[in-house]
């Protein structure tokens, strides 16, 4: 597209994310909530069916899970918050009660907002808040299967009142990168809380994102369409950029932008049309009445304030308290696991920050390809981690042994020090023994020593070469470095 075209129009962003709580039982029930092994048609009860006679009770670790959610994302609740829920009715053949239990005037989380980090011109990243409407408890609906050729549908109905919490944010994002620095942030936070799997594969977090353009200046949005169950940041930061590019084509040939909901073709890289959307969604939301209305104390927020722990804000200060480049920053956020392993190396050992996190974002991400074992599932800890951090900037290992030591104690169990002295890694530090050898390096290359007194800088890589050669590659080569220049140099 002409990116003079494409300057003449904005775009208005916002998200709505289902997030799947972590509990062990469903929302209302007392069935099991992890789906994804289940047979289809399993777990399920009278009270996920909504059968007559059989009561919805409400799981109050859902509870807990979302007010925790809603204080990373910053809400703030007045003293005794009341939230309650709702009814919404409308026809879906994969809600097998013919309605849903979810929360309409009085949410659980009443807003909030995401500082999120977007890459801009030159890869330098910017900070971006957006707001939060609200976030809001509801049962899951289950899932209908359409088999190619067939002239039926399956339905299975194992997913149906698992507990969702939906996020809405204000349309505060204008670009697909913003979009796609929002999801993540949303992903990162859910993780650190501990408030879900956050699994994209099984769906554990789904987007749905609103996108309309206006021309530049137009005070009133454009015509909107929702891009329904994205599960990727790529996908995202594609689809809306494929809907802007769409509707400002549309406009600009005098066609109109309908109002529809849209899904997301991966192999095409496009959206294409699944049903068109009223103006005002019908829902007949009224309170449900097998539920009675919740009040939020202050000692429960205060409970789950204090069960949030590290969050991606807090990494980020101490990152940046040590000159950690953004970049590399970031990419250790994306991975709690390692996160909290850097965190807690910059608290024990603070000296080796370096270390770790070069460790974490480089050589560890090889590891768990080679061996198919996760950080979390490896024999390292954060003390090994610090203990070979501190045995390089003692000068006992050099870098390619801290890897080979880290790389045996990702599945063998023992002191790393032992570990090292017992496969030959220890680098020799003694500078009585090492200046004797050097000495005798340079008695026995006259040459070399004296091309390198004329000017020639190549000549001291050779004698650097010969005197580690000299300690079977174990010398430290810093203090050789140090010890030649002391004599050559004196």
């Amino acid at each position: 597209m002409n990116p003079e075209l494409r300057a003449n129009y904005e775009a208005v962003i916002g998200i709505e994310c289902h997030v799947q709580l972590a509990t062990k039982t469903k929302l209302f029930c007392g069935c099991g909530n992890d789906a994804r092994e289940a047979a289809p048609n399993t777990l399920v009860c009278e009270t996920c069916f909504g059968l007559p006679g059989a009561l919805p009770v409400l799981n109050k670790r859902a509870v807990e899970l979302a007010l925790r959610f809603g204080l990373a994302l910053n809400a703030e609740y007045p003293d005794n918050y009341h939230t309650k829920f709702d009814r919404k009715n409308y026809f879906y053949p994969d809600l097998p009660n013919g309605y849903q239990i979810t929360q309409f005037d009085e949410p659980i989380v009443p807003g909030g907002w995401v500082n999120c980090q977007v890459e801009g011109e030159g890869g330098k990243l910017v900070a971006k808040r957006v707001g939060i409407t609200r976030a809001h408890l509801e049962s899951d609906a289950g899932k209908l299967t359409h088999p190619e050729g067939a002239d039926h549908s399956l339905v299975d109905y194992k997913r149906a009142s698992t507990p969702l919490l939906e996020i809405v944010s204000k349309p505060d994002m204008s670009s697909a990168p913003e979009a796609k620095a929002y999801a993540q942030e949303l992903h990162n936070l859910a993780l650190y809380s501990g408030v879900s799997d956050a699994n994209l594969y099984y769906g554990n977090m789904r987007f749905d994102v609103n996108v309309s353009v206006r021309p530049i200046g137009q005070a009133e949005f454009g015509t909107r369409t929702e891009t329904k169950n994205l599960n990727s940041f790529r996908a995202i930061e594609r689809a809306v950029e494929y809907e802007i590019r769409r509707q400002i084509v549309l406009l600009e040939h005098g066609d109109k932008v309908r109002l529809e909901t849209r899904g997301w073709n991966d192999t095409k890289q496009e959206t294409y049309s699944m049903r068109s959307k009223e103006e005002a969604d019908e829902y007949r939301y009224f309170p449900e009445p097998d539920l009675p209305p919740l009040v939020i104390t202050r000692s429960m927020v205060e409970a789950q304030r204090n069960e949030l722990g590290l969050l991606p804000a807090d990494l980020r200060r101490e990152t940046a308290a040590v000159g950690t480049p953004e970049a590399e920053a970031e990419v250790l956020v994306s991975d709690p696991v390692a996160a909290l392993m850097w965190h807690q190396v910059a608290s024990a050992s603070p000296e080796d920050v370096r270390f770790a996190i070069n460790w974490l974002i480089g050589e560890r991400v090889k590891l768990e390809e080679k061996t198919g074992v996760t950080l979390e599932a490896s024999l390292v800890d954060h003390f090994k981690l610090a203990t070979v951090g501190q045995m390089v900037r003692a000068g006992k290992l050099s870098n390619t042994n801290a890897k080979a030591l880290l790389e045996m104690l990702w599945t063998k169990d023992g002191d790393a020090e032992n570990l090292a002295k017992a496969h030959g890694l220890l680098q020799e530090s003694d500078e009585g023994a090492l200046g004797k050898i050097v000495d005798e390096v340079i008695a026995a290359h006259a040459a070399a020593v004296a091309d390198y007194r004329a000017g020639n800088m190549r000549a001291f890589g050779a004698l650097v070469g010969a005197s580690m050669k000299a300690t079977a590659g174990k010398g430290n080569p810093p203090l050789i470095n140090k010890l030649l220049h002391d004599r050559l140099d004196g």
